[in-house]
């Protein structure tokens, strides 16, 4: 995995010392609230409802088991004994003083960790598929990509006064695991007719109040021209994007109120100039220093193994809920031998995301035992195991259980997306976590989850959309109604390769009878679903009606 160059480790440090300097200003009084806001957001700080909290950046997704236990001691040290995974592959501490900020912000610069590009108007965090660089269905590793736009993005000019956040993701595989076509632009390695590995450019996607699907604006770019494209890109949107209203300033509105051909050609034109002047940036992208990088994300050493170990295979042979977690949560590996062990923080019942200190030690133990040291977030605010080896399974799998680790339920009904909602965010209208909660814990007998199959159920607090409800095969947005909250649920959603906005199904609910509620969707689902068919597909099939009609046919009578 990546590391920092003397560049990355001048810049950190230097970044920690000016925080620290505009922190003893704030405490002292010489800097009000207001000045003060700017100064802390560039740093992922953020005032919530009963604290501040910080949100620390992984790139891309990938952490060290070095940098995993630093995020315990922090959690355990300036916070409450835990850390909160993200959508967007970061973590947050919800808990943190103000006056502790900077020293907390030194410790993570002593693993190569920041909170840089985590908030305020700039390119977020760049995020990547989570089996990036083991995943058996794609063309090659996109992360090396995701690294030079984090390190050609940190501080070049055009990009320091952005209209709103910014947010890229990457993959190269054939199923969409990173959500692109939900970015503001959505990276896909993709192979030409030639059979050369190029980028697929889409442009103008995202959730929040209006959401939008991203459109193709290159079918296929070589991938030494990713930087000047994606330039051309942003120099259009600098240029055009609304600054007298947030909420029309995302690259979507611009996209949407220019038309796709207007775009395309403003942004062709800028590409030429760029390609023309230089404008800054080299044209290609030195093959020596994608090389440098890539050398970064060479995998481990493997074993010579045969594809299905025999221990393991008596093991699941012998112990139906190791068979079952092993079915659910580890995924095909590349390597033969090997697996993607997938780690479900969403507990039956417990809170989406969340995971104390001592989970996080002891992930960072078992990485370095069975997966040369490396762990993955998950944009579905789970953990990955990127490198154990099958014969390794059944260690990791007790391990795992003893620590309450162990939910076999990756991609099930009770492996919700959730917010942190009204519980701590100051721009949430509901909470997200106890309706998450009430739902998991309805759905939480393993043969009812079974029964079920794939649905991905995503909940947020309010219509910035961080719990991606949208894109839920059934999405939940909690809002308030007359100083009490809310429910609507949509159907259909999806950010997978075939992506899709979820439509409203009806009226909302209130908070008590949502389970109930999902409940019906999903009886409704089972009874009308053809032999195999998934959730989503049958909604494809059926369309809203019959679902409608069972959970609001008894109001109705």
């Amino acid at each position: 995995m990546y590391r920092y160059d003397e560049f990355d480790h001048a810049f950190v440090r230097e970044r920690v010392a000016q925080f620290r300097d505009q922190t003893e200003r704030r405490v002292s009084g010489e800097l009000t609230e207001d000045e003060f806001r700017p100064l802390r957001l560039m740093n992922g700080l953020y005032l919530q409802l009963h604290a501040y909290m910080l949100r620390i950046a992984v790139p891309y997704g990938t952490l060290s088991s070095r940098q995993m236990r630093q995020l315990a001691m922090i959690g355990d040290k300036w916070d409450r004994g835990y850390g909160h995974f993200t959508t967007r592959q970061n973590l947050q501490f919800n808990w943190p003083k103000l006056e502790d900020t900077p020293d907390i912000l030194d410790a993570l610069a002593d693993v190569e960790m920041h909170a840089i590009q985590t908030s305020g108007n700039c390119i977020r965090n760049v995020t990547a598929d989570h089996w990036a660089g083991v995943a058996a269905d794609e063309i090659e590793d996109p992360r090396p990509w995701a690294e030079l736009l984090r390190q050609w993005s940190s501080l070049h000019p055009e990009f320091c006064f952005l209209p709103r956040k910014f947010k890229i993701a990457v993959t190269a595989a054939e199923a969409d695991r990173a959500a692109v076509a939900f970015h503001d632009i959505g990276l896909k390695i993709v192979r030409n007719a030639k059979g050369e590995a190029g980028f697929q450019v889409l442009v103008g996607g995202g959730m929040g109040r209006t959401p939008m699907i991203a459109k193709v604006c290159r079918d296929w770019l070589p991938k030494g021209e990713l930087l000047a494209y994606i330039e051309a890109v942003m120099r259009v949107y600098n240029l055009h994007g609304r600054r007298d209203n947030k909420y029309k300033a995302r690259i979507k509105i611009l996209l949407h109120e220019e038309g796709d051909e207007s775009f395309r050609r403003q942004v062709d034109a800028e590409y030429e100039k760029i390609k023309a002047t230089g404008g800054g940036v080299s044209h290609m992208v030195p093959d020596a220093e994608i090389a440098r990088i890539e050398k970064y994300f060479a995998p481990p050493k493997y074993d010579a193994l045969p594809e299905e170990d025999a221990q393991l295979t008596q093991h699941l042979k012998a112990n139906a809920k190791l068979a079952r977690w092993y079915e659910v949560n580890c995924a095909r590996h590349k390597q033969q031998g090997y697996t993607i062990l997938n780690i479900s923080l969403k507990p039956e019942g417990g809170i989406p995301g969340d995971a104390t200190s001592d989970q996080m030690r002891l992930v960072a133990d078992l990485a370095d035992k069975f997966s040369a040291g490396e762990i993955r977030v998950s944009h579905a605010q789970n953990l990955v195991l990127p490198y154990v080896r099958k014969r390794d399974v059944v260690a990791v799998y007790h391990a795992l259980e003893k620590a309450g680790l162990a939910s076999a339920n990756l991609g099930l009904v009770t492996d919700i997306i959730a917010c942190p909602g009204l519980d701590y965010c100051t721009l949430a209208t509901a909470r997200s976590i106890p309706i998450a909660q009430a739902i998991s814990k309805r759905f939480e007998a393993p043969a009812r989850q079974k029964e079920i199959g794939d649905l991905a159920i995503k909940i947020s607090g309010c219509i910035n959309a961080c719990g991606h409800h949208h894109a839920g095969h059934i999405g939940i947005l909690g809002l308030d109604k007359a100083g009490k909250e809310f429910y609507q649920i949509t159907l259909g959603g999806s950010a997978d390769e075939h992506a899709s906005i979820g439509q409203i199904m009806g009226p909302g609910f209130s908070g008590e009878d949502v389970p109930a509620a999902i409940e019906k969707i999903v009886n409704t689902y089972i009874g009308l679903r053809t032999p195999g068919e998934t959730f989503l597909g049958a909604y494809r099939r059926l369309g809203p009606a019959p679902f409608k009609d069972a959970v609001y046919a008894q109001a109705a009578e």
